[in-house]
């Protein structure tokens, strides 16, 4: 029994109802099927008989009475009862069974799906900024835009993830005329906070000698236009960046498949002026070659005043790579909630020009990290680098777990490996347990929790789960449920539904949901492990099935974790 399956009943008893004149005739309204959180509202609830109730004058409860002696006929629905106007769906011990069987057999799959076989899905994500630190503003991106790639592959699409790194723009302009003026150090042996702080002196600078927005204009024209000097410039600093990112990427646990930069499109853009002009939608204003888009105030510019391409010429000879390259059928952006007006612009352009072929454009529109009272900015220097985060994450971690009074059968490599996925996984837990959309206010404390609704409470419930299972050398997997107490049922009947909150994941872009069922599970097996026995009960078939339901449990956790990008230590 599952919701759609429920979905169906529902709307035959209702159709059963009128037949037989016990409700009149009306258009059936939207039916949900909920996950009950309360159990004595079932397991799932459906409130149709609110919605009925409004259109033909009745009261919930005899709608909710009616619908429900029709579904007790059924022979699908083992238990269903109405209650307070809801009718309510119990599932049957040989369901719960058949569910524990199933993780059993699954193991890693458990929860997985085919829904997305023989689609494609390109997602673009983290896209830090070359000659910048890794800032802690692109932690967003980059763990929400891997959970949401991990997500879709669960779902059974073919996906593709493409790190669109920022390393083409007027901001080399700016480096440029930075480095010449005020470096004083061979290039190649500039750090990347080096880099930064000469970018932070160029705008510094620009207050009182407005005349160098013009020189760092010349500077990337010159490098747009294949100049030697300009362009051994930005290679080295691309080549600086590249090494920087790599150690972050690997710090986070995160490999993206492909890393092409904007620089890529450079021999690209040309195509996309042309198509603009062949289909006359590209116009001369203030000397600036631009797109008018209905119902959007600001056109798209493909080319400024100077000829100049800009960043929205970049993205659609990025698309336009994207679909000749991949064809897929979902391309996703993860990125910024400030960057809406840019996406809604470069989406409708590139539908005029003809390359939204059977593709769906998505934004996944993330909040920023940002300070109390304004936001981030690099020009400012007013910014945390994630290292830093990062690194404050696994000291506190280490705090913890290199006392030398605990843990002493563990040996110290092991504990600072420990620290290190423990710290890491508070990071990433913390970011991906709220909704993507919200702001966040930086916060170290919170951001490198060890407690509470945490990763590392997660973590450690699942290696608690296996220094249980690792005292035992076997245990019959087949075991028959006979009788359960009601910590047991709890966490079944959410294992049970451990699919469709994926799928829900999937369908919403919403790792959080993942967090919150994860930490939902955790608590339940936590409140089972401390107020019943397991490996010293009398009754084996009691030790077997409650080893069975600590198996299953850790296992779900690991799947769940592993959609987040959150390891599980083998010690804690």
């Amino acid at each position: 029994m599952n919701k759609d399956e429920l979905l169906g009943l529902v709307k035959k008893a209702v159709l059963i109802a009128q037949k037989e004149g016990k409700l009149p005739c009306f258009d059936i309204p939207e039916i949900s099927i909920n996950y009950s959180e309360k159990e004595e509202y079932g397991d799932y609830n459906a409130p149709i008989a609110f919605s009925i109730a409004k259109i033909i004058n009745q009261s919930p409860k005899s709608i909710a009475d009616t619908l429900t002696n029709i579904l007790k006929q059924s022979k699908e629905i083992e238990l269903v009862e109405s209650k307070d106007g809801f009718i309510n769906f119990y599932f049957s011990d040989k369901e719960l069974q058949n569910c524990l069987n199933d993780v059993f057999i699954k193991k890693d799959k458990y929860g997985s799906s085919d829904d997305g076989k023989n689609n494609i899905m390109v997602i673009d994500y983290s896209a830090p900024n070359i000659a910048k630190p890794f800032g802690i503003g692109h932690l967003r991106s980059t763990i929400i835009g891997q959970a949401i790639y991990n997500l879709y592959k669960f779902s059974g699409w073919k996906c593709i993830g493409d790190n669109h790194l920022g390393d083409w723009g007027t901001q080399f302009g700016k480096l440029i005329v930075a480095i010449k003026k005020w470096n004083k150090k061979p290039i190649k042996d500039l750090s990347i906070s080096e880099l930064q702080d000469l970018y932070i002196k160029f705008h510094s600078e620009t207050e009182h000698q407005p005349e160098l927005l013009e020189e760092a204009r010349k500077w990337f024209k010159k490098l747009e236009q294949g100049d030697k000097e300009a362009k051994n410039i930005w290679k080295i600093c691309v080549d600086i960046s590249l090494k920087e990112f790599d150690r972050v990427y690997k710090l986070l646990g995160v490999k993206i498949d492909k890393a092409l930069g904007e620089s890529f499109y450079e021999d690209k853009m040309a195509s996309i002026i042309e198509d603009a002009k062949e289909k006359s939608i590209a116009k001369k204003s203030q000397n600036a070659l631009v797109i008018f888009l209905s119902g959007i105030e600001t056109p798209l510019m493909l080319l400024k005043s100077d000829g100049a391409t800009t960043y929205e010429t970049r993205d659609l000879a990025t698309i336009k790579y994207r679909m000749d390259k991949w064809k897929p059928n979902l391309i996703i952006y993860e990125v910024g909630a400030d960057q809406k007006l840019h996406f809604e612009k470069v989406f409708k352009t590139a539908e005029m020009l003809g390359y939204k072929d059977n593709v769906e454009f998505k934004h996944i529109a993330h909040g920023l990290i940002r300070w109390e009272d304004r936001k981030f900015s690099t020009r400012k220097g007013d910014t945390i680098a994630l290292e830093d985060v990062l690194n404050e994450a696994i000291k506190r971690a280490e705090e913890i777990i290199l006392k030398p009074r605990d843990n002493k059968e563990i040996s110290f490599s092991q504990k600072k490996n420990i620290a290190k996925e423990v710290g890491i996984g508070a990071v990433k837990y913390n970011d991906l347990s709220r909704h993507p959309e919200k702001d966040i206010v930086f916060d170290l404390d919170r951001i490198v929790t060890l407690e509470g609704n945490s990763g590392p409470y997660i973590q450690y419930t699942a290696v608690r789960c296996q220094s249980v299972l690792d005292k035992v050398k076997k245990f019959d997997k087949k075991v028959k449920i006979t009788s359960l107490n009601s910590e047991e049922r709890a966490i079944i009947r959410l294992i049970k539904i451990f699919p469709e909150t994926a799928e829900g994941a999937v369908k919403s872009f919403s790792p959080n949901l993942i967090c919150s069922f994860l930490f939902e599970l955790a608590q339940k097996y936590n409140i089972f492990y401390e107020k019943h026995i397991i490996l010293n009960t009398e009754d084996k078939e009691v030790r077997d099935f409650r080893l069975a339901l600590t198996f299953t449990t850790r296992q779900v956790l690991k799947n769940g974790l592993g959609l987040l990008g959150i390891s599980i230590p083998k010690q804690m």
